[in-house]
């Protein structure tokens, strides 16, 4: 009886808010945020002659403009099947997603890597903000987009989501049916890291305690007009420092990864980002993931444990992890003899074959 009175009720609602909505409002591109774009190539790795590059922007439902770099095979006959790319957290699209991007084009899929909300080339005030809704929806915002090109099989559309923006890849996956199959590769779980720290070592003391400095440091930017950031990855690297900050800087930091717009190479992203984070988990709703998800991550990193944990929380057996022996976290960023791209190549291919059943 009662779930009969609440399916009646919110019938009843639906129906009155259907009846009082204004006219929808539709956004041109000439209402949306204006970016100015670089178009030379500045890219930390070389460009394809495989592959057609144009640079295009898009909005989520925020009404942020996004900035992305499209990879398109040459000669390719439409409609293709569409992949976006995001990540890693911190990072912009001239770096890792744009390689994943362009490689997966060369392999005969029409290709998106962004810059997400508030960093790089996008739009959004302030800047270097990261956000768990607004993250996550800068995914399916990249999916609207990729359905209004006539070039696109709105049936084969899939993404893939590096470091933290592997978690929002999944959150993303959760919550939006239209996305077909999800590749996470080198998967943190921003929710768990800031509430929890590295290998969950924090006591809800230590959490209080970091509220405590946070918000106080919240009160200082409004009093001050700005927003400290985080610094990025530390340069120099001290002496004790885990190995893993060490491969953090061999990449961010050097001539193999480094570039002007990304955050993690520079001052880094807002210091109070991690307040949302410690109280939104993102993961919650993964249990319920129906489309195909690939997992990716190294042997040697140490963030295994984000990947291991999220997929045992998965269900239906279109679901893997793969690990990769001797590889750590940074390893699947750029080192194209250990990135799987075969098998990342493979199990698109099939998870979009699957969707035509």
């Amino acid at each position: 009886m009662k779930l009969q009175l609440f399916a009646a009720l919110t019938l009843l609602m639906s129906a009155s808010l259907r009846a009082s909505e204004p006219a929808t409002e539709k956004q041109s591109s000439t209402t949306m945020e204006k970016l100015e774009l670089t178009q030379e190539w500045d890219k930390t790795f070389p460009q394809s002659d495989k592959v057609e590059h144009t640079k295009i922007t898009f909005h989520n439902r925020y009404g942020i403009t996004l900035a992305a770099d499209l990879y398109r095979p040459v000669g390719a006959q439409a409609p293709l099947g569409a992949i976006a790319v995001c990540g890693p957290y911190g990072a912009v699209k001239e770096q890792v997603s744009g390689l994943y991007a362009q490689t997966l084009a060369e392999r005969g899929f029409l290709t998106l890597a962004f810059d997400p909300s508030f960093c790089g080339e996008s739009g959004g005030t302030p800047r270097y903000l990261t956000s768990p809704e607004i993250s996550t929806d800068d995914f399916s915002a990249a999916v609207d987009y990729l359905l209004t090109r006539d070039d696109v099989d709105p049936q084969r559309i899939g993404i893939v989501g590096i470091c933290g923006w592997g978690g929002f890849a999944l959150n993303a996956a959760a919550n939006d049916p239209r996305i077909r199959a999800t590749v996470t590769s080198t998967m943190y779980d921003m929710s768990r890291v800031n509430a929890n720290g590295y290998f969950d070592a924090m006591t809800p003391d230590d959490r209080y305690h970091l509220r405590e400095e946070l918000n106080a440091l919240r009160t200082e930017d409004y009093r001050n007009g700005t927003y400290t950031r985080d610094g990025g990855v530390v340069d120099p690297v001290p002496a004790d420092a885990p190995l893993f900050v060490q491969q953090y800087h061999d990449y961010y930091k050097t001539a193999r990864g480094y570039h002007r717009r990304s955050p993690n190479s520079n001052e880094g992203l807002n210091r109070t980002n991690s307040l949302a984070f410690i109280n939104m988990p993102i993961l919650s709703y993964i249990g319920e993931i129906r489309s195909a998800v690939l997992m990716i991550h190294g042997e040697k990193a140490h963030s295994r444990y984000f990947s291991e944990d999220a997929f045992k929380r998965l269900t239906g057996d279109n679901k893997e992890l793969l690990i990769i022996p001797g590889a750590c976290h940074v390893d699947l960023y750029d080192n194209l003899a250990v990135i799987p791209f075969d098998r990342i190549e493979r199990f698109f291919r099939q998870a979009f074959d699957n969707t035509r059943h």
